[in-house]
């Protein structure tokens, strides 16, 4: 076995729960092998770079092993080399806090903060 259909490779790596939702995602575009857009039946087989945009990540997987039958999630592992980037580091934007029961702000305190605020907007 040398190649399969990019859509049963998806559901037998476990990439997608289901095969039509992983024919879903190559119709609608959301599925590149080699960077070029692929439809289900697109054949993949080993070298070949597959991104697929799942939820709101793309993973950029490359085919180690060629599998049809779906498989347990440790052999499944073993067919793809996740190449994936790391996402990016949020940008946590420290928060003024003030002591609990401390009460209403001053007027200096409240400058202070509506001036911390404006940095972050």
């Amino acid at each position: 076995m040398e190649s399969t259909r990019v859509d049963r490779w998806l559901w037998a790596v476990r990439l997608t729960k289901t095969r039509p939702d992983a024919a879903a995602a190559c119709r609608g575009g959301h599925v590149r092998i080699n960077d070029k857009p692929a439809k289900p039946a697109t054949t993949v087989s080993p070298g070949d770079e597959v991104r697929a945009r799942v939820g709101d990540t793309t993973k950029v997987l490359e085919v180690v092993r060629v599998i049809q039958k779906r498989v347990g999630a440790a052999d499944a592992a073993t067919c793809f080399i996740d190449r994936t980037p790391p996402p990016p580091p949020d940008p946590v934007a420290p928060v003024a806090r003030r002591e609990r029961g401390a009460g209403r702000p001053t007027k200096r305190e409240r400058r202070v903060i509506d001036k911390f605020r404006q940095g972050w907007e």
